[in-house]
């Protein structure tokens, strides 16, 4: 990669790892219900609490606390489902779109209440400005909300000992959105304006080329969008071409700034993790684990796109895979975006993942099946590396010959076969569900290739789904009811099959007497133990889906140098 490449992945490194600490600590401060963090803000929670009838001091028991969760987000798709059916009978509607198919709504309320942003249709052709904000903006801050409050319980469960709670779910919803979503995302909002993104809620702009054609620019309020779609981990576009538009992301600038929104709150969150279980060094291990895989895997992307694509153009002086990548940002900023979306799991592209080679596929995709730990989505990414420590804690205490612990707690077979379960459960619906698809008319009738990349379409569209990312290879037709309910069912078992488990993990930890420290306790705080969660995650990772990426693009990559077409 050339230096320009270099200097942009630095910036973005020197800017992430500078916002760790603060934000953090600030964040730590957002779980602690007795933190006043700003009186006027805390007037109108306690008038919230009052009205909502909930006592923010009461905590739950783990068991409780994923009740309150899952009913809260059953009433979100519900709710968000009937808004995307009427949303012909309601305002701020100018292109007058109307009601959404019964399959395709369900769809895509289960996307966003999930943080998945899955998305089956183009945004400004089919959602009113009504729809796009008190439905999809709306979930994806309480999507966002429910992740963060999770990743709380969890480590609630790590740094408590012989305690009943976990937390309180609805305060800790209300506080993450009152004070974390909704302040940056007013000032970004601002930011994203300045810079040319739209914020109206006026109707489409009907303009005449220079060849005396009629255009039809579509505008609404796509900045405060823009900025819960990446900062929440949840990448679903108010366009079609989500941030390849020059709409949503216009300037190189802006480009940086939202591969920085996509990372933030979970690499901030390893930060919050440190400082609250009583030691920062714990939380350095994850970050550092976390940075090290994401840099790996842009290093390969970005190197497998800048190559040349054959002699003739070596010997041309001819390099870089430039299809289906904006003029704007290059190959470099492309590449990095890529690999910001799929290891946040925020699923936002301002590229064609379609077109990018084979290899880079491969990294693409195995940044969302190893269960969103590069850095993840907001809540998401913690409690799954944290499940990859429960495992990789459980193998080193078999090495040694010792009961596992980690920052005091014996982790013990209840924590390990919750761990397994929720790691298990996304591989069986991504092998299961793209198996299916592959052998079935009504799964091949959505393929527009043929071949190992066809399959390889079906394989990620399955991952993006399972592992609640949304971005989409593009080849593949979703928009059909095989499509529309299979993905459906993978978006909401990748999420709650994921939750409840680490909920569960949260209480019996929580429960557990505080082991004291030995002389064979094993340091989690160090370079030796982030190796072994490397060589963990990536083993897991491998084992579970190798075979399936040699069937797609591995196959289509010696295809390719063999000059094989299909």
């Amino acid at each position: 990669m050339s230096w320009q490449a270099w200097a942009q992945i630095a910036a973005v490194a020197v800017v992430l790892t500078a916002l760790v600490r603060p934000l953090g600590w600030y964040i730590a401060r957002v779980a602690n219900p007795e933190a006043v963090i700003w009186r006027p803000a805390a007037v109108l929670e306690r008038l919230f609490y009052r009205f909502a009838r909930v006592d923010p001091a009461k905590e739950q028991s783990w068991f409780a606390y994923a009740v309150a969760l899952l009913w809260f987000n059953l009433f979100g798709i519900l709710a968000l489902y009937a808004l995307l059916r009427l949303q012909n009978f309601f305002g701020f509607n100018p292109q007058q779109s109307g009601a959404v198919a019964p399959d395709l709504a369900l769809n895509t309320a289960v996307s966003f209440a999930t943080n998945t942003s899955w998305q089956s249709y183009g945004g400004e052709s089919t959602l009113g400005n009504f729809a796009q904000m008190a439905g999809v903006t709306t979930q994806s801050f309480l999507s966002c909300a429910t992740g963060v409050a999770v990743a709380f319980a969890l480590i609630r469960g790590f740094a408590r000992h012989g305690a009943q709670t976990v937390g309180n779910f609805w305060a800790d919803a209300v506080r993450i959105t009152l004070y974390l979503l909704l302040p940056v995302c007013i000032l970004g909002t601002l930011f994203l304006v300045w810079q040319g993104v739209p914020q109206t809620l006026a109707p489409f702009v009907h303009a005449t080329t220079l060849e005396n054609a009629q255009q039809i620019l579509a505008r609404g309020p796509v900045a405060s969008q823009e900025m819960i779609k990446l900062l929440g981990g949840d990448g679903g576009g108010f366009f079609n071409a989500n941030s390849a538009h020059p709409f949503e992301n216009p300037t190189a600038l802006t480009g940086l700034f939202e591969i920085v929104l996509m990372l933030a709150i979970g690499a901030a969150l390893t930060n919050t993790f440190g400082r609250m279980v009583g030691d920062e060094r714990q939380g350095w291990v994850l970050y550092a684990t976390m940075a090290a895989l994401f840099l790996a895997g842009l290093w390969v992307v970005g190197e497998i796109e800048v190559a040349p694509l054959n002699v003739a153009h070596v010997e041309r002086g001819v390099g870089g895979n430039m299809e289906g990548k904006e003029v704007r940002f290059g190959i470099a900023q492309s590449s990095l975006f890529a690999e910001a979306s799929t290891a946040s799991s925020d699923g936002a592209v301002d590229s064609m993942h379609d077109s990018y080679r084979p290899l880079s596929g491969v990294v693409l995709m195995a940044n969302m099946m190893l269960d969103e730990v590069i850095f993840g989505g907001p809540g998401s990414g913690l409690f799954g590396m944290l499940l990859f420590v429960i495992v990789a804690v459980f193998v080193a205490g078999l090495m040694i010959g010792r009961t596992p612990e980690y920052l005091g707690n014996k982790i013990e077979g209840t924590e390990v076969k919750m761990a397994m379960l929720a790691l298990l459960c996304v591989p069986a619906f991504i092998l299961g569900l793209s198996a299916i698809a592959a052998v079935t008319p009504v799964g091949l009738a959505g393929l527009t290739n043929h071949g190992p990349h066809g399959f390889s379409e079906i394989l990620y569209a399955y991952t993006s789904a399972s592992a609640t990312n949304g971005s989409a290879f593009a080849g593949l037709s979703t928009n059909t009811p095989f499509y529309n309910l299979t993905l459906s069912a993978a978006m909401f078992a990748g999420r709650y099959l994921v939750i409840v488990p680490v909920l569960c993990i949260a209480g019996t930890l929580a429960g557990k007497r505080r082991v004291p420290t030995s002389a064979g306790t094993l340091p989690t705080h160090g370079p030796l133990f982030a190796s072994l969660l490397v060589g963990t995650i990536v083993i897991v990772g491998g084992l579970t889906f190798f075979p399936a990426l040699v069937l797609g693009p591995v196959a289509e990559h010696f295809a390719m140098r063999a000059g094989a077409l299909y």
